[in-house]
């Protein structure tokens, strides 16, 4: 059974075994081995486990007439190439906002508060498609629509203090996808059930103190930035933000992986370009403020 927590049960977590899939033990008199775990493998509760094409009466005619056998054909699960498609497009409308925002709105502290209430907006289409059951493509491609825009001003903004920065901070974005992606196919990392409780303890206490730290920037009680200074202090804590940004990674792409392997209905894909989106986007902001404080006052 799936958790009763959205969020989590979109990287693949299971109320029954803490996380599908993840170093699961048969039990006895259990489902084989393989489908512990799985949501996708108990037929009585998934309707995609049935296939109304196994019984054609089509095939059983070849048989009669000496035709080879053939495997039952499998529709409506998710595939990578359903993966890349839907992450495509999703980070594709991140983009092309992102673009527009650059191009159509100046710097400006209109153009920053537009860039935060877009934020926003993108937040709340975030939390609404979290706790859908299903997925919905026309939220996740909004919420990446109004991601792109606050990316695009704040990105601009960046540039205009820091030239290059944005460009240097994809760059990086893309190093660190591909180190991750790298060392999880090559097994370095395995994303096991304690793995992912110790990382996501660490990340939630993360996003606490950082916020805290914000109500304490906003109350003046910390002009400088506290914990997000430009000073050695804001790097450490930028280079933690984007280490965790990476074990976010490593649960999309077991996310993935799984859910391929069970055979998950087509329309996870977008939960996996939805989460792979999110992560992404975490890693370049990180990474766009490491560059910035790197690159001093210059």
């Amino acid at each position: 059974m799936r958790s009763s927590n959205p969020v989590f049960s979109r990287r693949g977590f299971s109320r029954d075994n803490g996380y599908a899939g993840f170093n699961a033990a048969p039990q006895a008199g259990g489902p084989a081995v393989g489908t512990q775990g799985n949501p996708y493998a108990q037929q009585g509760g998934n309707p995609y486990a049935q296939n109304p094409y196994a019984q054609n009466p089509y095939a059983q005619q070849g048989l009669q007439q000496g035709a080879p056998p053939q495997a039952p054909v499998t529709t409506g699960r998710m595939t990578m190439d359903d993966v890349v498609m839907r992450s495509a497009m999703t980070l594709g409308t991140v983009v092309l906002g992102a673009v527009l925002a650059w191009t159509l709105l100046p710097v400006s502290k209109t153009s920053y508060y537009l860039a935060i209430g877009s934020a926003l907006i993108a937040f709340v289409f975030a939390m609404v498609q979290s706790f859908k059951r299903n997925a919905s493509p026309a939220l996740i491609l909004a919420y990446a629509a109004f991601e792109g825009v606050f990316l695009g001003v704040i990105s601009e903004m960046y540039n205009a203090a820091w030239s290059g920065a944005p460009f240097q901070a994809v760059l990086g974005t893309m190093a660190v996808t591909g180190a991750t992606l790298l060392v999880y196919k090559a097994g370095w990392i395995r994303v096991t059930a304690r793995y992912a409780r110790i990382g996501l303890t660490i990340a939630i206490a993360f996003i606490a103190v950082m916020a805290v730290n914000l109500l304490l920037v906003v109350f003046g009680v910390a002009p400088d930035g506290g914990l997000r200074s430009s000073g050695p202090l804001g790097a450490i804590v930028g280079i933690l933000a984007i280490l965790i940004g990476a074990f976010f990674l490593t649960l999309d792409f077991k996310q993935i992986e799984d859910g391929i392997a069970y055979g998950a209905p087509k329309e996870e894909a977008w939960l996996a370009a939805f989460g792979l989106t999110m992560t992404l986007v975490w890693i370049y902001v990180e990474m766009l403020r490491l560059v910035a404080i790197f690159s001093g006052d210059d």
